[in-house]
């Protein structure tokens, strides 16, 4: 029974070094493609694609660093068990060239890192001109449409007052209120109280758009904050990991030659 588990040990050691090693291989070259398909097409002077690409590499990027630690413990594994192959051109180590993509990779996340930033001030400048824009264009067309109506009322009312038989019908039927009935006979008392309600409507209306648009605005400066500080902290840390690890790697392994 014990000579049996030195057998079972190293019997096992090589199929899981190897079955890390694949692992790692393939999780690394798969999510490196991942970032390639999430370039294409590419439109580098948008800001908006910047962003938009930039959160989902960022979102990926802890796929290639478990690549990585995998195929490295597959290596790990390798040397503790004794059955790595000694010395060797640094070129033909695999593990060398996954040093040099991890050492790469920090170097990019580190640069997605301030990119990040820029791009969700520049987009969130935009949206909150469009904020602007959007409020601007409804108090334009409110105040067009007030002078629609009173226009439209004051003509209603000068025909109304200009028949008696219309006039008691309506006031019969409830359908003039008292203080209009006040202004007959008095077109420029008329005016100037509908004037008056129509400003009084405008500003409910416009302290309504104000309120609006200020909640708009703190949402986008909320939503940017929050983009930048998940993206660019998860961003920022990764860069570290990679570079760590690559930079680590490669030390080490020149300094034993590739063993």
């Amino acid at each position: 029974m014990t000579a049996e588990k030195p057998f079972a040990s190293a019997a096992a050691s090589p199929l899981a070094a190897t079955a890390l090693k694949l692992v790692g291989i393939v999780t690394i070259l798969s999510a490196l493609l991942d970032f390639l398909v999430l370039l294409i097409p590419p439109n580098f002077l948008d800001a908006q694609w910047q962003l938009n690409a930039t959160t989902q590499i960022v979102d990926r990027g802890i796929v290639p660093l478990v690549g990585i630690a995998l195929l490295l413990t597959g290596y790990w594994i390798d040397r503790s068990a004794g059955t790595a192959k000694a010395g060797g051109n640094l070129l033909t180590d695999l593990r060398f060239w996954t040093c040099i993509v991890s050492s790469i990779l920090g170097l990019v996340f580190l640069l997605l890192t301030f990119l990040h930033v820029n791009n969700v001030r520049i987009t969130a400048q935009g949206a909150l001109a469009q904020v602007s824009r959007e409020a601007n264009q409804a108090r334009e067309e409110l105040g067009q449409r007030l002078e629609g109506e009173l226009s439209q009322q004051l003509s209603q009312l000068e025909v109304l007052f200009q028949d008696e038989a219309l006039l008691e019908q309506a006031i019969a039927a409830g359908q003039l209120p008292e203080e209009i009935q006040q202004f007959q006979g008095n077109p420029d008392g008329l005016n100037e109280f509908l004037s008056q309600r129509a400003g009084q409507a405008a500003q409910e209306i416009e302290t309504e758009i104000g309120t609006r648009q200020e909640d708009a605005r703190a949402q986008v400066r909320q939503e940017a904050i929050k983009s930048a500080a998940r993206i660019s902290i998860s961003s920022f840390l990764m860069s570290i990991a990679y570079i760590v690890i690559g930079w680590t790697g490669l030390r080490r392994l020149m300094s034993m030659g590739g063993a």
